[in-house]
């Protein structure tokens, strides 16, 4: 079977491709699960034509977001479809088109290779806004059903509230609310504003990295790791500051409308946020980001090793 993934939720991405992965034999996993990321074009046919072995079926995940930016002339794209209609029922290959979250970055659907692929087992994962509160509200429980836990109406609402929309993250959270409520399933507000950081708290930590007040923003950060592993604290941040940068940069350009359809937002939330940006200046938030980059690199290949201590110079030097 051919599919073919794309969209900006990797979590929900990421869920597909393990349903995917569980009809495999645990026994041969390392032969018959692969992984590509943008082969070149002799390399995707190679791989398009791979011939599962004795142990069952296999499956072929191809990362090709690089390939919408480039063209496939007629011929290639003859052997591309060739290969895919050649398929054998043992083999399941997924493209996996990953659009990066919050720019509000689109596939072109005339590259002849979006109509070729859209063809088979196509299925886009956009990004739940946070402004379509029912929809948000009704994949959270039944993520929680998932969890054997369940959210009463006043905690569903603080939850959202205090994470937003990143899937990842509340999977995360509910998790954690699990532990947290174990022996029992039942999820109260109380529990939510315990455990789980609140945007809130982000934004006050923010506001005092922008205004320079280096010493309050140190005291937010040190409450803030009494919740969260500060990786988890420098995520968020990047999500927020990613929507900053759209909406300092865009904002002269876009209605609040198109703001809130690249960020994901509500207009109302757009407008509040612009004008807390006010006396932002842009360049300041491109270099946090790059800070932040550099460290959350960094910590992640091991070459720092006191993590609390290095995320927290990020932020403040």
């Amino acid at each position: 079977m051919i599919y073919f993934f794309y969209g900006e939720e990797e979590f929900n991405i990421s869920n597909e491709i393990g349903k995917l992965k569980k009809t495999l034999d645990k026994n041969f996993l390392d032969m018959s699960f692969k992984i590509y990321d943008n082969p070149k074009f002799p390399d995707l046919i190679s791989i398009l034509r791979t011939q599962p072995m004795m142990f069952g079926k296999m499956l072929i995940v191809i990362n090709c977001l690089e390939y919408f930016s480039k063209t496939f002339d007629d011929k290639e794209i003859k052997q591309i479809s060739e290969a895919l209609e050649n398929n054998t029922d043992n083999l399941d290959i997924v493209f996996v088109a990953q659009l990066p979250r919050d720019e509000g970055k689109k596939l072109d659907s005339r590259k002849k290779l979006f109509k070729l692929l859209k063809k088979y087992n196509a299925q886009e994962f956009p990004t739940i806004p946070t402004y379509k509160t029912a929809e948000l509200e009704a994949w959270v429980q039944k993520q929680a059903k998932t969890k054997k836990i369940k959210l009463d109406t006043n905690a569903l609402p603080v939850l959202i509230s205090q994470v937003g929309n990143n899937l990842r993250q509340l999977d995360t959270e509910l998790e954690k609310l699990a532990l947290l409520a174990y022996p029992k399933d039942l999820i109260n507000k109380d529990m939510v504003q315990e455990i789980c950081i609140a945007n809130e708290d982000l934004f006050a930590f923010s506001d005092y990295l922008m205004q320079n007040e280096k010493s309050k923003a140190l005291l937010e950060y040190r409450k803030l790791l009494d919740k969260k592993h500060p990786l988890e604290i420098l995520a968020v941040l990047q999500t927020m500051l990613r929507r900053w940068i759209i909406l300092k940069s865009k904002a002269s350009e876009c209605t609040p409308m198109e703001l809130s359809r690249l960020t994901g937002q509500h207009e109302y939330v757009v407008k509040l946020t612009l004008q807390k940006l006010k006396k932002t200046n842009l360049k300041d938030l491109v270099r946090l980001k790059q800070r932040l980059t550099d460290t959350e690199y960094k910590l992640k290949s091991g070459q720092l090793l006191d993590i609390e201590q290095e995320v927290e110079n990020a932020f403040l030097y």
